[in-house]
């Protein structure tokens, strides 16, 4: 069984939103895969907006909690993708892992009106599902 793990700084919103569509699409496509999120400095929540846009398309990260790398197997991790968006976010470096960057924007950090926001949300959800969808079919 492989593991994946989904790993950005705060595991507030890409991490989430990765790890609810892995588990969506492991179990919809049949793979024997288990899927972690974590944080390398968690923030403590699961934003209230990676939620939201979620539930818009059918997948409930409501239950889920911002977690740090000691609460995930990450050393049994057979794949670990990086979430974070620019070099000033503090991705951990793993030698020896497959570890692949997908460099997404940080939607948290929008500004401007809620639906401002939450339009950074989808498009970054609406990436991270074709991403995620494309890992799940390949491992």
């Amino acid at each position: 069984m492989k593991k994946i793990g989904f790993i950005c700084t705060g595991n507030s919103a890409r991490s989430q939103m990765a790890e609810g569509f892995g588990r969506y699409f492991a179990a919809k496509l049949g793979k024997q895969v288990e899927v972690y999120s974590a944080g390398s400095n968690p923030a403590g929540f699961v934003h209230p907006l990676a939620v939201r846009c979620m539930e818009e398309v059918g997948i409930d990260i409501s239950g889920y909690r911002s977690k740090s790398l000691d609460d995930v197997p990450y050393q049994d991790l057979d794949i670990i993708i990086t979430l974070c968006g620019n070099a000033a976010e503090n991705c951990p470096h793993v030698p020896g892992k497959d570890v692949r960057h997908w460099g997404l924007p940080d939607p948290a950090g929008a500004e401007g009106s809620e639906e401002q926001r939450l339009d950074a949300f989808r498009k970054v959800r609406d990436e991270i599902k074709i991403r995620v969808k494309d890992l799940i079919e390949s491992v």
